[in-house]
Formats: structure tokens, C-alpha cells, sequence
């Protein structure tokens, strides 16, 4: 019964560190595209005409 938990354990472990990392890329993918949107939109900002 021990042996069932600690494989049960480790594959939930293994799978939280993959997840995590997949988050953590995404988040700072994610980040970086914002940034450069919103400078651009500053940038840009004195071009438009109302």
C-alpha cells in the first residue's frame, strides 16, 4: 500500500513541476508581448488625429 502512494506521489510531483514551468513560460511569454504592445501604443499615441 506504501508503494502505491509514494509512486501516486511522485508522479502528482512530477507533473506539478511540469505544469508550473509550462505556467511560468506562458505568464512571462505573456508579459513580454504586453510590454511591447503598450510601448508601441504610447509610441503611437501622438500620430492620431481626433
Amino acid at each position: 500500500m506504501e508503494e502505491k502512494t509514494y509512486k501516486t506521489m511522485g508522479g502528482t510531483g512530477a507533473l506539478s513541476i511540469a505544469v508550473g514551468t509550462v505556467v511560468l513560460v506562458v505568464g512571462v511569454a505573456s508579459g513580454i508581448l504586453l510590454l511591447i504592445g503598450g510601448a508601441k501604443l504610447l509610441a503611437g499615441r501622438s500620430k492620431i488625429l481626433f
